[in-house]
């Protein structure tokens, strides 16, 4: 400890509190057990910190539904996930528009002579396809993942609706390759139409590879084929994956937000009916998931399969009643978003969705005499659902448009029902024109909520925890429907839990936050990272999940204000080598000069000769043509190439860009230690309609400044980057295109104090976001505490994460013993810590 070190605890404890300064509480082991904690050690790895509790000062309200989650319909979350459905493709309703691979059978394999037929003799109007089996011909379903899971003991109920011109039998088994699961079951279908049949089979042994058969003696008309564990989390039939809502339940959520998400405003936003043509590729409207399941219209998920809605949204609200959450549901606004970027114009259209809309709230909230406050009792729910808020769009990215249509339906919802909150959003990026534009207009208008996406890289979570310290505190309030660090490691729930303190310090702006997404199905993964994974016998936890569990089970009612000491650190400039990328684009350059600030050459390549000098470590196929490099893949992504030296700084980086094919534009980087640190210039980016800086911190990338641009294909392009320090200026065709400063410190010790009101604890919440343990003073300002404090710990290396058969990261409870006015902690290296201290 140095002598400077010494010296500033002292002041910060007084000379008596300082004797307290050794105390440290080591990372344990990772273990639910409570044990004392109080025993003194030596560390020689420390950092020292000061935290200043003034407990007499009145810090801002926490509501109740400050945490919640956010469930969207991707990495197959709903079907083969939270659904607790085990037959895939039940109704033979998969298509070419849901995933060009597909087909009716799909999951399906058959003996014998069987087709799908889509004819007058269907089920009913929305269920297009069945299945007509042949006499002594069978089918067998796969499952999802690895088959269908099943364990010994466990009920299973099967059932289909069936039609035979003549009495036939069905004979139904569950099997793997090791033989039989269950016994097997016959099912009599009596001669005539339409009926549904059922039985239930009893699991003889545990599989994770069963198959699901059914056979038939005669001609038989199948649909909606279904197996279901009878255990399902509260509800049966058409219930929900047990373990999966369990582990929603465990995080004692405030608000659940359903259903999208790029499912709400993607597609048509027509009706799935015969006047538009049985639309597959529609947006989620809500009125085709209620109803009983074999009459819900199947859709094309934007995320590449097909979404069956046996998980609706009757299922969604009864959710958030079961686990004491708020619902959240989302609605499209006609402004498609997600890449797609187009205004719906058709006024009678509009009008329709608004009316969708009022009859929504009716559903969720209506009495049983109203038109859809009986649909909702019909299907088993009497009372309402106390629906108070909902959000029109998602993440439209045509500020102007969508902001027209939103007032239409703010409008007529708040007309119709004034108590409820109506949410807007900023568009899909933290900063940028669209995201300035959006807040502009919803401050004009008053608007009550606005919600916020972003998806960054750690670093940026650590330099921008201060983030909502300057928002308008009389403005509209902040929802943050989506946000991640871009990975499932433990350095990322550390960094997202340093940002965490920012949100609670600035709880009367910041009202909803959730992190997104919140399932993912290891075997169909659209979207990294994601909050618990699981397969189709197991789930598990991220290292991002056990933070957010910890911080939404130990909320507090309201903020304590405090401070705290920073780590004092040295601002190095940028530094790195140079390269050129592209993405799903081919792309030529030329002249390439770098020239350091005293006006020396660093690097001069013509391309007239080879390129030598160039380390390709991304994808996609470079040469040399005509005195240019050029890539030529125009699928592959980051196809970087670099040269140069790593310590590089303070230079001038100059490069001729020429697109040549492709979705976009071109990469110029700068500032690159390895294939996943470095700075790039995103010229006709996303889809080329942007041009963005981002920085790519431990592969995960943030956008440090935006603005809408293209790039023509044929045209060569100067390219021109100063890089000064921290400073850095960008000049397209010679001139000043923008500049930025990229010196935020990524300070890794944050804080924050709640205090529980139920309870009357003080909640001392301490991210320790690197490799040395801190030391900290903590003064609690005077307040009258019990010396015992629970404390709660989460520590392990940044690179651990969970999985299924490896809980590296886990909460370990223990207690302090050394509770005073002022006192001593040591936080562990990489950690989250919580403690409890009971208030006299």
């Amino acid at each position: 400890m140095s002598r400077t070190s010494r010296t500033r605890l002292r002041l910060a404890l007084g000379a008596s509190a300082f004797l307290l300064a050794t105390a440290v509480v080591p990372a344990p082991a990772h273990a639910e057990d409570v044990t004392d904690t109080t025993d003194v050690a030596d560390t020689t790895d420390v950092t020292d910190y000061a935290i200043t509790v003034d407990p007499s000062a009145r810090g801002a309200t926490i509501d109740k539904t400050m945490y919640g989650v956010f469930f969207e319909d991707i990495n197959r979350a709903a079907d083969g996930g939270l659904y607790a459905e085990l037959v895939q493709n039940r109704s033979f309703e998969y298509s070419t528009d849901d995933n060009k691979s597909y087909t009716p059978l799909t999951a399906w394999t058959v003996a014998g002579q069987a087709q799908v037929v889509n004819d007058s003799g269907r089920l009913n109007e929305t269920n297009r396809n069945y299945l007509s089996l042949a006499a002594g011909s069978s089918v067998t379903n796969g499952g999802y993942n690895t088959g269908i899971a099943v364990e010994d003991g466990k009920k299973y109920d099967f059932s289909a609706w069936a039609r035979a011109d003549s009495g036939t039998t069905l004979g139904v088994s569950l099997q793997d390759a090791g033989g039989t699961l269950a016994t097997a079951r016959q099912v009599e279908v009596k001669k005539g139409g339409w009926a549904r049949y059922k039985v239930t089979f009893s699991a003889t042994r545990t599989s994770a590879t069963g198959r699901l058969t059914v056979a038939a003696s005669d001609a038989t008309a199948l649909d909606m084929v279904s197996l279901f564990p009878r255990d399902t989390y509260k509800h049966e039939p058409n219930g929900l994956r047990k373990d999966l809502a369990e582990k929603i339940a465990a995080l004692h959520p405030g608000f659940v937000r359903f259903p999208g998400g790029c499912l709400v405003n993607t597609g048509s936003m027509e009706d799935y009916s015969a006047a538009s043509g049985y639309q597959r590729k529609r947006s989620y409207q809500w009125k085709d998931t209620i109803g009983p399941v074999e009459t819900r219209a199947t859709n094309s998920n934007f995320w590449g399969y097909n979404q069956s809605y046996g998980l609706g949204y009757y299922e969604y609200f009864r959710l958030a009643e079961d686990i004491g959450a708020m619902p959240l549901p989302v609605v499209p606004a006609l402004v498609t978003g997600c890449g797609q970027n187009k205004a719906v114009d058709d006024p009678a259209l509009l009008k329709r969705h608004i009316q969708d809309t009022l009859d929504l709230v009716e559903f969720a909230n209506g009495p049983v005499t109203s038109k859809w406050g009986k649909v909702r009792a019909e299907m088993g729910h009497p009372k309402p659902f106390h629906l108070t808020h909902i959000e029109v769009g998602n993440e439209e990215n045509l500020p102007a448009e969508f902001f027209a249509r939103f007032t239409q339906f703010r409008a007529a919802i708040q007309a119709a029902y004034p108590y409820m909150t109506v949410i807007s959003n900023a568009g899909p990026d933290d900063s940028g024109s669209t995201f300035d534009t959006a807040w502009q207009l919803n401050k004009d208008a008053k608007v009550d909520m606005v919600d916020e996406h972003y998806y960054n890289s750690p670093q940026w979570f650590l330099q921008n925890n201060n983030r909502y310290d300057s928002y308008d505190r009389t403005g509209p309030k902040v929802f943050l429907g989506e946000y991640a660090s871009g990975g499932n490691a433990f350095k990322n729930g550390l960094a997202e839990a340093a940002y965490m303190t920012g949100l609670e310090r600035n709880a009367d702006v910041v009202k909803l936050a959730s992190y997104a997404p919140l399932f993912a199905n290891e075997d169909y993964v659209q979207w990294r990272p994601d909050l618990v994974w699981f397969n189709n016998h197991a789930s598990w936890g991220s290292a991002n999940y056990e933070v957010q569990k910890l911080f939404m089970n130990n909320v507090g009612t309201r903020v304590v204000p405090s401070t705290a000491t920073g780590t004092p650190s040295l601002v190095a400039p940028i530094s790195g080598a140079v390269g050129l990328s592209t993405w799903a684009t081919s792309a030529a350059y030329d002249d390439v000069k770098v020239t350091a600030a005293d006006g020396s050459a660093l690097l001069s390549d013509d391309f007239s000769g080879d390129a030598s000098r160039w380390t390709h470590t991304g994808g996609g196929s470079w040469s040399l043509d005509d005195g240019q490099y050029v890539q030529t893949d125009t699928a592959a992504e980051n196809t970087m190439v670099s040269a140069g030296d790593p310590a590089w700084h303070d230079y001038d980086l100059h490069v001729k860009a020429t697109k040549r094919a492709g979705k976009e534009g071109f990469l110029v980087a700068f500032g690159v230690k390895d294939t996943g640190n470095y700075y790039w210039w995103n010229l006709g980016g996303w889809n080329n309609t942007q041009t963005a800086v981002e920085q790519a911190v431990d592969g995960g990338k943030s956008t440090l400044i935006a603005k809408p641009g293209t790039i023509e294909t044929g045209r060569a392009y100067d390219v021109d980057i100063k890089v000064r320090g921290r400073q850095v200026t960008l000049y397209f065709d010679g001139q000043e295109w923008g500049s930025f400063a990229d010196d935020k410190p990524a300070e890794p010790f944050r804080q924050v104090v709640t205090k529980d009101a139920k309870t009357g604890d003080l909640i001392v919440k301490v991210v320790n976001d690197q490799s040395s343990a801190a030391r900290t003073a903590i003064a609690l300002g005077g307040a009258k505490v019990a010396s015992r404090a629970k404390v709660t710990t989460l520590a392990a290396a940044p690179d651990a994460v969970n999985s299924e058969t490896a809980t590296a990261v886990a909460p370990v409870v223990s207690t302090f013993n050394g509770v005073a006015d002022k006192f001593s902690y040591t936080f562990p290296a990489n950690s989250v810590t919580f403690l409890r201290i009971r208030q006299r």
